[in-house]
Formats: structure tokens, C-alpha cells, sequence
């Protein structure tokens, strides 16, 4: 793509004024433009050196610092750069797909009359995202994919958005969580030794797993804890022992009998109806 911006467009583009644009040119951090007819005109690659500045920069690193990673001939800055775009599109990543109101509907069972309130709130989870008359983007098929086999059986769609919605805000703190322990224990570190070539495909293979291995403890996580739900909910064998000693009881009781906790450590009698007068 041919260099077209004016210094005025990119400083636009980029979120810099056109006074950082012109100290990072003056300071080398930033390649001339293409000059023609006297009028500077800069292009994608002049975009995309602004925004890893300023993505270092909120990184903590000083012009000066910043200044030696593009000058490390070990190519730093590039491999930072491939980096930072591994963390933001991972090569797996699901394609977003477009689809009808009507169809939705079809696929849902959804009615005219609760039509627009789902779709709302669909909108609302970034179930689905709006992108013309009657047609909506699904940032994730597979996530929409599910909630029509949670429908299929049963369950109400309304209800599958609500479960969806828990689901996202205990999503949201484990992943958190999963993130800050890479930057606290991997990433920093590896910082702080300022950053190595020699380290780079460790630390490359470390965020290549992090995805998969948060996905994998999530898995297993809630595999344990659904059978407990399960169990819970339909009196499995791990139900609550005392819901069970306590229906004992009560049906004990119930037959004119009672139990060693009720009656005395180690004895067991009838209760007998008065005969005083």
C-alpha cells in the first residue's frame, strides 16, 4: 500500500499529535515520509511503528529504551511486535459470522412477541452484534452454536442468555487470573533481563500454551463441579449425609419410632400413647 497519509492524517490515525510524530522522526524512532512535491506523506508501516511506540510506552519503556529495542539488529522490536499480535489474534481464532433476524428466529423458537427483548439482550452479552437491517454479526458461532443444543433440549433461550451471562463473569476473573500470573512470573522477568533473543521462543511457546492450558483447568474445573451439582441436586452419592439422616428421622418418627440420636446414645423404643387419664 503506497504511502497516502498527510502527517495531519496520521497523527489522527495513530492518537499522536503532530508534534510527538515530528520528535519521534527527529529522535529516529520514526522513518521519513515519502516526499512529494514538498508535502511528506507517510503509509501503513509509519501507523504501525506509532501504536508499538505508544504500546511500549504504556509498557513502561522511555523513548531512550525504546530507542535501543528498535535498534537492537537481533530484530527485538519486530519480535515484540509479532508478538503483541499473537496475544491479540491468536492463529485459531474462531471467524465472526453473519446471520438473519428471521433466521434466529427459526433456529431458536423465538416469537415476534419476545423477539426484540432476546435479541437485546443477546446484544448485550456480545452474543450477537448488529451490523445492518435485520442481520447481526456472531462474534463466536460455536458460543451460538451451543446455546441452540441447550434450546433443543429444553431450556428456554432466555434462560440459556442468563447462564451464558454468569458464565462470562467467572470467565472474565479466571482468565485475569491466568494473565496477570504469565505477566508476573514470565513476562516481567523476561523484561527485566531486557529481553534476551536467546529467551524469545520461551516466552513465545509460554503465551502459544497459555490459551489452551486456562481452557484445559476451566474444563476440568467445571467437569468436577458439575457432577457435585448433579449429585447435589438429584441425591447422587455424594449428597448431603445429613439431608438423609434427617429423613430418616422424621419418617422414624412418622411410624412411631425413633432413632438413638433422639432417644438416648444406644436404645431404641416405641412411644406409646398415654393410658393415664
Amino acid at each position: 500500500m503506497p504511502a497516502e497519509l498527510t502527517i495531519e492524517q496520521l497523527a489522527a490515525l495513530s492518537g499522536m499529535s503532530v508534534r510527538n510524530i515530528r520528535a519521534h522522526q527527529a529522535r529516529g524512532l520514526l522513518a521519513a515520509p515519502e516526499v512529494r512535491l514538498r508535502v511528506g506523506y507517510y503509509g501503513p508501516e509509519h501507523v504501525d511503528r506509532l501504536r508499538l511506540i505508544r504500546e511500549l510506552q504504556d509498557e513502561g519503556f522511555n523513548l531512550a529504551g525504546i530507542k535501543r529495542l528498535f535498534d537492537d539488529r537481533n530484530g527485538t522490536a519486530e519480535r515484540l511486535a509479532r508478538f503483541r499480535q499473537a496475544l491479540t489474534e491468536p492463529p485459531d481464532a474462531e471467524r465472526p459470522a453473519t446471520v438473519s433476524a428471521a433466521e434466529l428466529g427459526r433456529r431458536f423458537g423465538v416469537g415476534p412477541d419476545t423477539a426484540q427483548e432476546v435479541l437485546t439482550r443477546a446484544q448485550r452479552l456480545g452474543v450477537l452484534r448488529p451490523v445492518g437491517p435485520d442481520r447481526f454479526e456472531m462474534p463466536s458461532p460455536s458460543l451460538l452454536a451451543v446455546a441452540e443444543r441447550v434450546v433443543a433440549r429444553g431450556v428456554s433461550l432466555d434462560g440459556a442468555l442468563g447462564v451464558f451471562d454468569a458464565i462470562e463473569e467467572h470467565c472474565d476473573a479466571v482468565s485475569a487470573a491466568f494473565v496477570s500470573l504469565f505477566v508476573a512470573e514470565v513476562w516481567r522477568p523476561f523484561q527485566a533481563e531486557g529481553m534476551p533473543v536467546e529467551r524469545w521462543p520461551e516466552i513465545e511457546a509460554a503465551i502459544d500454551e497459555l490459551r489452551p492450558l486456562a481452557s484445559d483447568a476451566l474444563t476440568a474445573i467445571v467437569g468436577q463441579r458439575m457432577s457435585a451439582q448433579i449429585d447435589r441436586a438429584f441425591g447422587g452419592p455424594r449428597g448431603d449425609e445429613r439431608e438423609r439422616r434427617s429423613e430418616a428421622e422424621t419418617s422414624g418418627l412418622a411410624t412411631g419410632r425413633t432413632t438413638a440420636g433422639v432417644c438416648g446414645r444406644g436404645s431404641s423404643r416405641s412411644i406409646r400413647p398415654s393410658t393415664r387419664p
